[in-house]
């Protein structure tokens, strides 16, 4: 007898979500600088003449569209990276030039166009996190990561990591018996897994995953406890001293070409090198415990300080100075990336909990 349930619409997290979330990411924040690059160094043409104008701003909405588009009419798991690759750009060529869409001048170089930026590439790496989160296993969802992967059977691209990682969702499905219907269907998946000699493709060593083993290897072999501890001790002294020196240079040259016209930035500019004055001088107190052995207070005073840096002040720094410090944010998020890696793997216990 048939037995009708009452349909949930409670979202599920797709599986590889956060891989492609992170892909969005990267293609964003390359699109934006090499972007603002190109346009420096060539002189920002303009494609058109006349009473014509072909803003990239038009371009980056064709991607838009066709990462809407692309996995509404294809199945295959590729289009979902392709998708996430096409959305970053996209959005990217498109808030590049919010500037225009904010003054009645449309002009590109409005200064607060670079923070607005910034603050929304945070805002996605804020969601970033939260999306990468462990979340709590559940019949519904393994399944659905289960019929997700079960998809590359049909592209003859089914490998063996794959195939246990299949095998233990639906493990963790049949021993949970949160529902008989759920727990009939995966043993049923389980058993075809189990007892079909499949075919399966080769071990996925090309690609992106190649290049993340060797990663991992020359890490293993190069890279130890101690060269990363220097390397970061050397990262974080750098970005510290030219947090105290700079200021300092931009002080005089604010002053020596100061005039009256300029008396109400006075409070604002001088604030800013205050703060990238004590960022500098806590990043060099870091240093200095780290070189001493208290290493547990120097990493956690260096995070504390670079997570500032990240999320407040380089928002006035792009203000002020606009995209020429991207590099220098670039090299802020490394050192952060290279601390928390540290933590992760050799502090015990770890100086910050994240």
């Amino acid at each position: 007898m048939n037995r009708y349930y009452h349909a949930i619409r409670r979202p599920v997290r797709r599986p590889r979500g956060d891989t492609y979330l992170l892909l969005t990411l990267l293609s964003f924040a390359l699109s934006v600088s090499l972007t603002r690059l190109f346009l420096a160094l060539t002189g920002y043409p303009q494609l058109g003449g006349g009473a014509l104008h072909i803003s990239h701003v038009l371009w980056g909405g064709l991607l838009l569209f066709l990462a809407a588009m692309l996995p509404l009419v294809v199945a295959n798991r590729w289009a979902y990276r392709v998708t996430a690759i096409l959305a970053g750009i996209g959005i990217g060529l498109f808030i590049d030039e919010v500037g225009k869409f904010m003054t009645q001048s449309y002009d590109y170089f409005f200064p607060p166009a670079a923070p607005i930026i910034y603050a929304f590439f945070l805002i996605c790496v804020l969601l970033y996190l939260q999306i990468s989160k462990p979340r709590p296993r559940q019949g519904r969802s393994e399944l659905y990561a289960t019929l997700e992967l079960m998809e590359e059977i049909l592209d003859h691209d089914l490998d063996e990591q794959e195939q246990n990682e299949i095998k233990k969702r639906l493990t963790y499905v049949i021993k949970q018996e949160e529902n008989p219907d759920l727990t009939n269907l995966a043993q049923s998946l389980f058993d075809y897994f189990d007892q079909n000699q499949l075919r399966l493709a080769p071990d996925p060593s090309g690609g992106l995953q190649r290049y993340v083993d060797r990663l991992r290897e020359f890490e293993n072999h190069h890279l130890n406890k101690e060269r990363l501890r220097s390397m970061l001790v050397l990262g974080i002294f750098t970005l510290g001293l030219g947090s105290v020196i700079i200021p300092a240079f931009s002080t005089i040259f604010f002053f020596a070409n100061f005039n009256t016209g300029q008396a109400a930035e006075i409070f604002w500019y001088i604030s800013l090198q205050l703060i990238l004055l004590l960022a500098g001088v806590l990043l060099l107190i870091g240093f200095i415990m780290l070189i001493r052995g208290a290493e547990t207070r120097g990493l956690r005073i260096s995070y504390i300080t670079l997570l500032v840096y990240l999320t407040i002040i380089n928002l006035f720094l792009f203000y002020y100075y606009q995209f020429a410090i991207i590099l220098a944010a670039v090299f802020q998020f490394v050192i952060l990336l290279g601390v928390l890696h540290y933590q992760r793997r050799y502090s015990n216990p770890p100086a910050v909990e994240h």
